[in-house]
């Protein structure tokens, strides 16, 4: 079903578990060998379509595995240099164990926070950690979609956009950091589920429209947050494609973020995205916050642009990338 180029959320949510279909294909391929004793060519067809299967998944899976290709190099940073240290985390918005999240922060001392699904009582609960943090962007809401960021770094330009949706905010944040400016992009696009939204439209044209504005600023930029979206997903290929971007993921681990309650139902949906401009120091899933996301939080340093890892994008690809951007604005304004 995720072959299919539907938005609707019944073909899209298939996107999400694909590492679990491939536990269930290896469990049903091996209970094949007990259960038939005389197959049948029917059986044999089964048994086929389940190695197949088997082997698609792998296949799609695999670069977020050890066994994958890095995107982005690993590197010590020097000794007088301050990395920058980014902690997501979607808190969940009626979560009220707010102490996890502040012992989380003070423990670490990440130069950079962007909290989502924050309303007025979130804000308020977190200054005792927040307050050590002079810059900040602050748009507290109470439908889940409330964004908090707060950076040690000097902003020196800050945007609150509503790409999409009047009601979805994501925030542009440039940093001075190391006599340099890096560009952060915040956001948290709605999930094609049925009690948010029954399309995956306006999400993917988030993620895509995101992208063309980091392609077309062509500096240090990092694009980050809750994308609702997997890291093996065809809307988050057109992305790396189209912006240029490099996905720290790869060849390192899946990072699942979400279901943190759930060990059996995970898979990624907290991201990183960064410019070929940074290299990478450390990135590892925080512990639990008691939210139904685990924090992620990663440190990056700048240096000279790598454009090796990038992907190439056709012109068919480019055409769907503006076609999807197209649609999330028309289906936006819509409604």
């Amino acid at each position: 079903m995720p072959a299919i180029k539907n938005t609707y959320w019944t073909f899209r949510v298939f996107d999400y578990p694909r590492f679990q279909k491939f536990i269930i294909l290896l469990v049903l391929i091996l209970v094949w060998f007990f259960t038939f004793e005389n197959p049948t060519i029917y059986d044999q067809v089964l048994l086929f379509s389940e190695i197949i299967l088997s082997f698609y998944l792998f296949y799609i899976i695999l670069p977020y595995t050890k066994f994958g290709k890095t995107m982005i190099d690993k590197i010590q940073p020097h000794e007088s240099e301050k990395p920058l240290d980014i902690l997501v985390c979607n808190v969940y918005q009626y979560n009220n164990n707010y102490q996890k999240l502040i012992d989380l922060i003070k423990e670490n001392n990440p130069s950079v926070l962007f909290f989502l699904e924050t309303d007025e009582e979130w804000k308020n609960a977190l200054k005792s950690a927040t307050d050590n943090y002079p810059y900040k962007i602050e748009v507290p809401l109470p439908n889940t979609y409330g964004l908090l960021f707060y950076s040690q770094f000097p902003i020196k330009n800050q945007e609150i956009n509503y790409l999409i949706d009047d009601d979805i905010p994501s925030i542009v944040a440039d940093l001075e950091y190391n006599n340099d400016v890096v560009r952060l992009y915040g956001i948290h696009p709605t999930p094609p589920v049925p009690q948010e939204n029954t399309e995956s439209t306006e999400r993917d044209a988030e993620i895509l429209l995101v992208g063309k504005n980091a392609k077309n600023y062509g500096k240090a930029s990092v694009v980050f947050g809750d994308l609702n979206d997997v890291a093996w997903s065809r809307t988050t290929k057109l992305f790396l494609k189209s912006s240029g971007m490099l996905d720290p993921r790869r060849g390192r681990g899946m990072y699942n973020t979400f279901h943190a309650k759930y060990w059996f139902l995970r898979w990624p949906l907290d991201h990183f995205f960064v410019s070929p401009h940074f290299r990478l120091v450390d990135m590892k899933r925080m512990k639990s916050v008691d939210s139904d996301h685990f924090p992620i939080w990663i440190s990056l340093v700048v240096r000279n642009e790598d454009k090796e890892d990038q992907f190439n994008i056709s012109q068919e690809e480019k055409e769907e990338v503006v076609e999807k951007i197209e649609e999330g604005i028309e289906k936006g304004d819509a409604n």
